[in-house]
């Protein structure tokens, strides 16, 4: 979520050609902004960044003054002329969705009349439904005067097409090897060169959520899972001891993105593929299972985020889920 009230106005390294595009054809630069890129890039803090500076009453090229009042009214979330909108107390769910209704009520924003530029952030913008594109493209066409839009995504193909065509798109992702190991050796200290490279692996080369996986309790666990892993394969016994272990190990969200990890490059090693964890021997454990079978386990976590989502309890889901990773018939 795009937060105004925390003083993070960043421009990281690899934004700053954007950012300088941006600032210097402003106000020429289209009322409707699609900022694009993988998850860690860095989007939120730029759009913060960036939107601080549109609503500034006295800018800077490198950001907003932070003195005036736009600048106090962000600070504490009050900005009559700014606008965010994401999905409803559900938005940590998958799928969710921004309903038309949210969309229909920034009719009275953008039909105003008042001193100063208005800005609306939609993310995540792939949350939007058929009903709301279609009312958002009627605001885009129509947009009003010193109106800016700014749409927020992942993945932007997702959009429809008719929305994306309106917007000006700008990657925020595009993150260069050096910038990528620099930022990483800037924030952890005597991190090691291949400790970096397989950070930035795990995290499709994103710095910022290679720092975060670096401070996860799952990260610094992986061998010592994946060794109890191959212990319930070759012993066929005591699943539930070995769910019992990792529920007290890891919470189960960081028990999920740790099995994710491994069993994506446990498809990987099958498919003759590139793995991601490279520190780790995967082969004698990719030995037991199919292809089928691991697409199945797949399927699997994905129905076990649904069922936690509807509250099922996660003890459950897990011991269910060591159960059929002990019961294989070899690959």
């Amino acid at each position: 979520m795009v937060s105004l009230n925390k003083q993070e106005n960043l421009v990281y390294p690899w934004q700053e050609n954007v950012w300088t595009t941006l600032t210097r054809r402003f106000p020429q630069v289209g009322h409707g902004l699609l900022f694009y890129g993988k998850k860690g890039c860095g989007k939120d803090a730029f759009t913060q960044h960036f939107l601080a500076w549109v609503l500034c009453t006295h800018k800077k090229p490198e950001g907003a003054c932070g003195e005036c009042v736009s600048c106090q009214w962000l600070k504490s979330d009050t900005h009559p002329n700014y606008v965010h909108i994401t999905t409803d107390e559900d938005n940590k769910k998958q799928n969710a969705k921004i309903k038309i209704e949210k969309i229909r009520e920034l009719l009275p924003f953008v039909q105003q009349t008042v001193d100063g530029w208005r800005v609306i952030v939609i993310e995540p913008a792939e949350a939007l439904n058929i009903a709301s594109s279609n009312a958002l493209l009627k605001t885009l066409e129509e947009p009003g005067e010193r109106i800016l839009i700014v749409l927020l995504a992942d993945h932007y193909l997702k959009l429809p097409a008719t929305i994306r065509s309106r917007l000006q798109h700008f990657s925020l992702d595009r993150v260069s090897t050096v910038q990528a190991h620099d930022y990483l050796q800037q924030h952890l200290d005597n991190l090691p060169s291949e400790q970096a490279q397989l950070l930035l692996n795990l995290t499709n080369n994103m710095p910022l959520e290679a720092i975060e996986v670096a401070k996860s309790d799952w990260f610094a666990k992986r061998e010592a899972f994946l060794m109890d892993w191959i212990k319930l394969v070759h012993q066929k016994n005591m699943p539930l001891f070995y769910s019992s272990k990792w529920q007290k190990e890891l919470v189960f969200s960081e028990w999920l993105t740790l099995f994710e990890y491994l069993l994506c490059d446990l498809i990987c090693v099958k498919l003759d593929q590139v793995c991601k964890n490279t520190d780790l021997d995967l082969k004698d454990l990719a030995s037991n299972y199919t292809l089928e079978v691991l697409f199945d386990f797949y399927a699997d976590l994905q129905h076990a985020k649904q069922l936690i989502e509807q509250n099922v309890q996660s003890n459950l889901v897990m011991d269910q889920l060591f159960i059929k990773l002990m019961n294989v018939d070899g690959g």
